[in-house]
């Protein structure tokens, strides 16, 4: 089916609200922005529950896009450095609408937690509490527990077509949750496998295949759609040069207007190099960040990380996003000739732009590439495995950010060469629990709408703290 014939379903009650431009809008624009940006108002509990999100808006509810490309899409994102979540929008952002599409769809996916972290950071340097803010936010984590556990078991239902895979994803589990084996490592062994299942056991790939087929109706665009978008040489060299000339430009015109060895210049370089490092999600590299942030440019206190980071763990967006208040706080305490808090905010933007570029250009550059490969049996034998690892790559963020979100210590088990992060049970917080329970049960049983249950659990929260219960 040709991309033409995938978006002509009149059937189809998104297609009918306003008419999409010929070759370029597989959706109308308007209607996708207010999609995104209803996407963006929902991305916590990092990249586990944004692509529970994504996952339950596009593929389910809107039907625009079929569960195996969304697979696909999300497969190549965990390949790349920076946010994967941040990625799988920008890539079917394009998949829909183009250039303008992916463009659109990564800047809203991060914009409300730049926006939100950015206050935060002036409340914690204004005031040094968060308290108040913690207060509204309570109720948040305890919902965005259990809206991980469902992305969990919704991409595992559709992923795991065979026990061969199943085992597959619990290895993954194991290997980064218990041995502590390298992200990347993981998927290229997880690649092998799947190459190799699909050579001598080419029944398991056939019935994983069946078993991800999607239920309901007919996405706008099928897993067969061809995008109208084509590699070329010339394509490929005018997407490299713009970003890499917007990536740069903003660093050089501070190293021109600031000096060389200012903390804007700084900062820009060290946190575009680590943009490039950040393979298997924001924790991979944070202990590098915090370490270099506290011990050696003195940009702010080990408390003060640790506090970041809970408020980038309570705001929308990727978690990677704490290092816009690490920057915030280096630049206000190291402001030289610019008033603090100009200092703060210019150093928090330009930390957030070296950060997320990076983003765009890996998969503008990379999409129309992979696109095309969809139907290349190895390549999706091999992408096969690493959609099962990737579940287990879920359920291994799943558990942690349950683990502190119900606990408030954690100790290190160790068992000869294996190591377990495990709770403390006596450092359980009830209020987290019991609002956590209820979430399952809206989100299980009831199959409340996300947004509902993420304003009946911050309500909780915010209840809980004007009684006087602990919520943090």
């Amino acid at each position: 089916m040709t991309h033409d014939s995938a978006r002509g379903r009149n059937a189809h009650p998104d297609a009918t609200e306003e008419a999409p431009q010929p070759d370029t809008d597989l959706v109308p624009f308007r209607q996708a922005v207010r999609t995104w940006f209803g996407i963006s108002l929902q991305t916590f509990g990092g990249p586990a529950g944004q692509i529970a999100v994504m996952q339950r808006t596009l593929v389910e509810q809107k039907r625009w896009i079929g569960q195996r490309r969304f697979l696909h899409a999300l497969n190549y994102c965990m390949l790349l450095p920076g946010p994967e979540a941040q990625q799988l929008a920008i890539y079917i952002g394009w998949l829909l609408n183009g250039l303008r599409g992916g463009l659109v769809a990564g800047v809203l996916f991060v914009l409300p937690g730049v926006v939100a972290l950015l206050g935060l950071s002036a409340i914690y340097v204004a005031f040094g509490d968060t308290t108040a803010v913690t207060a509204i936010f309570a109720g948040l984590a305890p919902a965005v527990v259990a809206i991980v556990a469902q992305a969990v078991v919704r991409v595992g239902r559709r992923a795991l077509g065979h026990p061969a895979l199943v085992a597959l994803a619990g290895g993954a589990f194991v290997a980064i949750a218990v041995l502590g084996i390298a992200f990347p490592i993981v998927i290229a062994v997880a690649g092998l496998i799947g190459w190799l299942l699909a050579r001598f056991a080419p029944h398991i790939m056939n019935r994983a295949e069946s078993n991800g087929a999607d239920d309901g109706a007919a996405p706008l665009m099928s897993d067969d759609a061809l995008h109208h978008e084509t590699p070329s040489l010339r394509r490929g060299l005018q997407i490299l040069a713009v970003g890499l000339i917007a990536w740069a430009l903003p660093v050089a015109a501070v190293a021109l207007f600031t000096g060389a060895g200012s903390v804007f210049t700084t900062q820009g370089v060290f946190f575009s190099g680590t943009a490039l490092v950040t393979f298997g999600g924001a924790y991979a590299v944070l202990a590098f960040v915090a370490q270099r942030a506290v011990e050696v440019y003195g940009w702010l206190s080990a408390s003060d990380m640790v506090r970041g980071l809970a408020l980038a763990e309570t705001t929308p967006g990727p978690l990677i996003m704490v290092v816009q208040f690490v920057a915030f706080l280096g630049a206000y305490n190291n402001p030289g000739t610019l008033n603090p808090w100009v200092a703060a905010v210019l150093g928090a933007l330009l930390t957030t732009w070296v950060t997320f570029v990076p983003c765009f250009l890996f998969i503008l550059l990379g999409a129309p590439h992979v696109e095309r490969l969809r139907h290349n049996h190895a390549l999706s034998a091999a992408l096969t495995g690493i959609t099962a690892a990737v579940v287990g790559v879920i359920a291994n963020l799943a558990l942690y950010f349950a683990g502190h979100t119900l606990f408030a210590g954690t100790h290190l088990q160790r068992v000869g060469p294996l190591a377990l992060n495990l709770p403390d049970l006596a450092s359980v917080r009830p209020v987290a629990a019991a609002i956590t329970a209820i979430a399952l049960v809206l989100v299980f049983a009831l199959r409340w709408p996300m947004l509902r249950v993420l304003g009946i659990c911050a309500g909780l929260g915010a209840a809980a703290a004007l009684v006087g219960l602990p919520v943090s």
